[in-house]
């Protein structure tokens, strides 16, 4: 599992770089605040692979509030096949306190 922190991803975003980007986050925890990406919380990711827009060779950042189901996102990916899955350490918390 690749890392990425928030600082790189803030550049990125404000460079308009085109992400796959998996948050792995309650529907209510994305509908108030997202950067985009597809929705599929962790606890029903397992049982919905077939449901991840993204094909296994993608590369895909996979978020959430603090990084910690994120990085148990990436490991379900990884271990369902997924070549390219990256963490966003420290989730979305850490990214907003790049943009203070």
């Amino acid at each position: 599992m690749f890392q990425i922190d928030a600082k790189h991803l803030n550049e990125l975003l404000t460079n308009g770089a085109v992400l796959q980007i998996l948050d792995v986050r309650e529907p209510i925890e994305f509908h108030s605040f997202n950067i985009g990406g597809q929705n599929i919380p962790v606890n029903k990711l397992r049982n919905n692979l077939d449901a991840v827009k993204y094909n296994k060779y993608d590369e895909i950042i996979v978020i959430c509030s603090a990084g910690i189901r994120s990085e148990g996102a990436c490991e379900i990916l990884e271990a369902n096949g997924f070549k390219s899955v990256t963490n966003l350490k420290g989730g979305l918390i850490a990214l907003q306190r790049t943009k203070n």
